[in-house]
Formats: structure tokens, sequence, C-alpha cells
């Protein structure tokens, strides 16, 4: 297993701190607002990273936070929080808008888009206490000073801050594009904000420094350290983000959680690109942050919005339009109908050249995923083998390689191609019934039967080998 890592900006092979256990951390979403299918890329990489892990024999600990306090609309501890925001825009508590946001996407991660769950999800909110000793911590340490909006990191005592995104820190300075807020130094960040006491915030908690009374709120960068130490350990194998996060909120984790362990944090940091949409990025005063609704409403399926996903590789920058997505809906249904196969009639015999081809497959996609999520790659693999059973006669058993392929697909890429149902009888029959029409030349009454499956949501492919069937739609 090789993954790419920014820390060293080179892809390196992985290996576990423990052997063969994996300690995972994800960024999660933060709940203040619907996701857009922008959001959802990252988490389907980060599903099929875990599904290659288990499938290259590794068990995996996937923790992934639920951000329902403290992230501010700038990552420079300025802005409103957005939590507040969403309270204000729905007339609701933030507690209120954090839960139905949380129930939004966890529907849509688990249920719709079909992602395996983490082992652990830990909201912020459930680890104030922890959050407020590890700031207490940190100031026992000497790298933290208080101004009049919070207490912040000091990150001036590090000799390497700034490692992961290879910041400039002696170009940074106060002046006409970096604000004097009072900070220190332009890269400190506030690991505890205070709350305006002329105002009564939804979420607030007893500032945790002697001589600091009143109430505030953890910084976006505290609850991450905090929840991996608390769930995973002080090393983790793997931390995962979007490729926005390496300037400021990786680079602010690696700098409170080393200052206290004094060990490296995360031996691997792989970070996704983002999705545009018809090339430009996705931004509500333009209208084009879709949402998986949006997909399902033009009669999309979201496994076709997945293969979008999937079919460039999780570094490179992505484009979102229909047009793109017919192609993936199109590669979908083709995966579909050779799945449909299995209900098909056959011939009995399994010829080597075809189950050589399946344990070759298996074997390159796995390979595939192996270097770096290589899922473009993986897809042509799986492609290769689709086109090459279009057009010849369909075994009937078995081979050594080909049981469960179906099953091993659908464990690393969740496209539900496995278990899919057989047609009815009577569909059976109409395609019997169209065969005879064929044999005798009653090209009219062929036609009609054809037209009378597809009604019925089924597909057919005359080969010279027969009739083929597909499902035009589940």
């Amino acid at each position: 297993m090789q993954l790419y890592n920014t820390l060293s900006r080179t892809v390196e092979p992985f290996k576990a701190l423990d052997s063969k256990n994996v300690r995972l951390y994800a960024c999660g979403l933060t709940v203040y607002s619907q996701p857009h299918i922008g959001n959802w890329v990252a988490y389907i990489y980060w599903d099929l990273l875990v599904r290659t892990l288990t499938a290259s024999d590794f068990a995996v600990t996937h923790v992934q936070n639920i951000t329902d306090v403290g992230h501010l609309t700038s990552d420079e501890d300025a802005g409103e929080d957005k939590m507040l925001k969403g309270a204000l825009r729905e007339g609701l508590t933030a507690w209120e808008v954090a839960e139905k946001y949380i129930q939004i996407a966890d529907h849509e991660a688990y249920e719709l888009l079909g992602l395996r769950r983490p082992t652990h999800m830990p909201r912020a909110t459930e680890y104030i206490e922890q959050q407020a000793e590890f700031v207490r911590a940190l100031d026992e340490k000497g790298f933290t000073y208080t101004i009049t909006d919070g207490i912040y990191f000091d990150t001036s005592k590090l000799k390497n801050y700034g490692e992961l995104a290879r910041l400039d820190i002696d170009g940074l300075r106060f002046g006409a594009r970096v604000a004097d807020t009072g900070k220190k130094n332009p890269t400190d960040f506030a690991v505890w904000k205070f709350s305006d006491p002329s105002e009564k915030r939804d979420m607030e908690w007893d500032n945790p420094l002697p001589g600091t009374p009143g109430k505030g709120f953890p910084g976006w960068h505290l609850e991450c350290s905090v929840m991996a130490g608390e769930l995973l350990g002080e090393q983790i194998d793997i931390h995962t983000g979007g490729i926005d996060h390496i300037p400021v909120h990786h680079t602010n984790e690696i700098a409170q959680t080393e200052s206290l362990t004094k060990k490296r944090f995360s031996q691997f940091w792989v970070h996704g690109n983002h999705l545009k949409v018809n090339g430009t990025k996705i931004s509500k005063s333009l209208g084009n942050g879709f949402t998986l609704q949006d997909i399902t409403d033009r009669g999309y399926d979201l496994e076709a919005f997945k293969l979008l996903v999937l079919s460039k590789h999780y570094r490179t920058e992505g484009n979102f339009t229909w047009e793109i997505l017919d192609a993936a809906q199109n590669r979908l249904n083709e995966l579909r109908a050779w799945a449909d196969l299995r209900h098909q009639p056959s011939t009995d015999t399994m010829p080597t050249e075809l189950d050589e081809l399946f344990r070759n497959t298996k074997s390159n996609i796995l390979a595939a995923l192996q270097n770096d999520l290589n899922t473009p790659l993986a897809l042509a693999e799986l492609g290769k083998l689709v086109s090459y059973m279009s057009n010849i006669p369909i075994p009937g058993v078995e081979g050594e390689h080909t049981e469960g392929m179906l099953a091993f697909i659908d464990s690393i890429f969740g496209l539900n191609l496995d278990g899919r149902p057989d047609i009815t009888q009577q569909q059976k029959d109409l395609l019997t019934a169209r065969q005879k029409a064929r044999d005798t030349k009653d090209w009219a009454e062929s036609d009609s039967l054809r037209d009378e499956l597809k009604e019925q949501g089924i597909a057919i492919r005359d080969t010279d080998y027969g009739q083929q069937w597909s499902r035009i739609k589940d």
C-alpha cells in the first residue's frame, strides 16, 4: 500500500504504527447548512480508502468528527460562528440547527450514498471539558497568551510551525494584507474564543483558564486534536481532509498536538482536491451548489455520482456537469447490465481465458487502489472485463476466480451490483415469445414485445449468442 503524504510531498509505502491496525482520523462536516455535492466528494474518497485498507487486510479504526461548535466563517479566527449563522438564518437555536443537519448528513451519507459508517463520530460539544483541559495543558507549558477576544497559541514557540504547508513564516507580516488583530504573530490562532459579554450565545461554556471569567467556546482546530487523542491515542496513522485544510486547520492541529506530546501526530496526511461545477467554484451566489436531491430529482442514480467522483484521482481537481453525469450514468448502466448476466441463459462451460481475466481484474483493481488510490485505473480495469464479456457467450458455471466477483466490486466501490434479483417469470416468458418471433421473422411482434418489456424497465440487446436483458432503471 502506498499513499501520497502531504508532509513529504511524495508517495510513500504505507506502514501502520501498530502492525495491521490502522488509526485514521477524518475531518467531518460543519453541520450548519444543507451539504452540497462538493461536500461529499472527500467522504466518498475516504470511504474508498477505508475499503481499500480493509481489502488489504488492515483493521481500521475510523474517527470522523462532527463540528457543531467553534468553526468561524474565516479560518483566521474571524467572522461569524457558522452555527450561529445557521441559527439566525433558520430562526432556530444553534443546538437545533446542529441536530437538524446531523440527521440530514447521516441520512445522505449512509443511506443514500451507501458509505460505511465510521467507527466513531464524536461531536465537538461532547468533548468540551477535554478541550478545556487541553487549553490548560498548553497554557501550563507556556504555549498560549490571552488577548481581548480569546486565548491564542503562540506559534513563535515552535521551530517547525508551518512544516505541513511549507509556509513562508518570515514573509508574513502585519500590514496591508495581514490585519493586526492584537495577536503577537500573524500565524497565531485561537484555541478558545471569548463570548461577547453583552450577548447570550446558545453554545458557550466557562472559560478554561484562571483569570478569564465569563463564557466562551473552543476554537475549531482544537476539537480535532482533542478527539483524535481521546479516541485514537497520541499518534495516528492517517489524517485526511481537503486541500483547503493544509495551510491553517491541519497546520494548527499539528502545532498544538505535538507541543504537548512531543511526538509526530500523524504519520500520513492525505488531502483531497475539490470539485467544481461547470469549471467554477461552488458558490451559493452562483446557484451551483447542487445537492444529492437535485441529482435524484433529475432521474440520476447516486451510484452514478460516485462513479463521476471516482473517475478522477483524489488529488486532482474534479468537474461536475450534467453531461459528465450522463456519461457516469451510462457507465453505471453498463455495469448493472454486466451484473444482470448471472441470471440469463448461458453455456455450461467457463473459458480458461475468461476465468483468468476475472483473476487478473480483481488483482489489478486492488493493485491500482493500493497505489495511492488510483481510482481511474481501477475503474478502467473493471471496464475491460465488462467490455470483454459483452461479446462472448455467457458462462453458466463458476470458474475458480469468478465466484464472489460482484461482492468484491461492491466491497470496494459500493455500487450495489451484487444481489440484484432476477426478472419475473412473466418477463422471461415475454423474452421467450420475442425470440420465437425473431426466429420466424415476425418483426412486428418482436418489436411489440420489446416495447412491452421496455415499459417494464427491461432493455434487450441482441447478440450472436441470443438475447441479453438488462434493467433500464432499478
